[in-house]
């Protein structure tokens, strides 16, 4: 049967591809059918600064593997790349502006002196969050090269497919999570997916502290893991003195889920809720419904929501 959806969801890293096809609504999401394919080794290094693909035949091969067996006909696709491919930053902005690019050339001047690249070669993109009391605003900002990027969107078109959307793993777990997370004004998503380590904190559903940090030969439930946790929420607890959290969710791989929850609620204070990808869309016909084959999905699942 062939399916029709809005956006495709594609998850890529530096062993394969992952995709996701979703219906449903938003309210009430359905993973249809998920796929994958593996990358020879070598093919792809993610990197800041440096093209990220190293072999683009084999990483074209791979994500026409991927996405081939999901038998859809549209094309457009939301990618989501590791955390480390892009840095975030949580700014607040003086005053108004105008136009998009005034907001852009703000935003860079704002950061020049905190821009991990050149400027010629430096991507900003952005998301206004609110507007304090005071009138600045509060942005979401991804700042990525462009030489990486622009290398990703033609290798994902050299593979017949339109890359509507770029952007990292971290938000798009939280988009899978959504409508969970939604239910607490103040909160902490705290995530270890892929080799990535994300501590996110909401206050009154905005987020205000975002730390990642790539920990490649990591396990998560190593002791190096347990400090980064404790570290981040030191440092979020000194910028924001004021906030009294009571709810910390976890998102880990199913197998390590307790040893991972136990480590956390030992930093933490508090006893973490588990969030498991098979809870927060419905499967399809097609599509796995337990935790464990679902969970390499979710980052996909996260971007192909988008469209929802």
């Amino acid at each position: 049967m062939l399916f029709a959806s809005n956006l495709i969801g594609v998850e890529i890293s530096q062993h394969g591809v992952t995709c996701a096809l979703t219906g449903g609504t938003a309210t009430s999401p359905r993973v249809e059918r998920v796929t994958q394919a593996s990358f020879p080794p070598h093919t792809l290094q993610v990197s800041l600064r440096e093209q990220n693909v190293l072999d683009p035949d084999a990483f074209v091969a791979g994500l026409k593997s991927a996405f081939n067996q999901l038998l859809c006909r549209t094309t457009r696709v939301a990618v989501s790349l590791p955390d480390a491919a892009c840095r975030i930053v949580l700014l607040d902005l003086e005053g108004r502006f105008k136009s998009r690019a005034e907001a852009l050339d703000l935003i860079r001047w704002k950061l020049k002196k905190s821009i991990p690249l050149d400027s010629v070669d430096t991507h900003l993109d952005y998301q206004q969050l609110t507007v304090r009391e005071n009138g600045d605003l509060a942005l979401l900002v991804a700042i990525a090269s462009r030489t990486v990027i622009t290398q990703y969107e033609d290798l994902i078109t050299k593979a017949g497919l339109s890359p509507a959307r770029i952007d990292c793993n971290t938000f798009n777990i939280c988009r899978t999570f959504d409508r969970r997370l939604a239910l607490q004004d103040d909160c902490i998503l705290i995530s270890f997916y892929g080799s990535t380590l994300s501590i996110v904190a909401f206050a009154e559903g905005i987020p205000e502290f975002i730390r990642s940090k790539d920990l490649s030969g990591t396990l998560a439930t190593d002791n190096r893991v347990y400090l980064e946790i404790n570290s981040s929420l030191l440092v979020y607890k000194e910028r924001f003195p004021e906030r009294a959290v009571q709810t910390v969710f976890c998102v880990v791989a199913p197998d390590v889920a307790q040893n991972f929850q136990g480590m956390v609620a030992e930093a933490a204070g508090l006893t973490p809720v588990l969030l498991e990808t098979k809870g927060a869309v419905t499967p399809g016909n097609s599509a796995p419904g337990d935790q464990i084959r679902l969970f390499p999905f979710t980052a996909a699942i996260g971007a192909a929501l988008r469209s929802l």
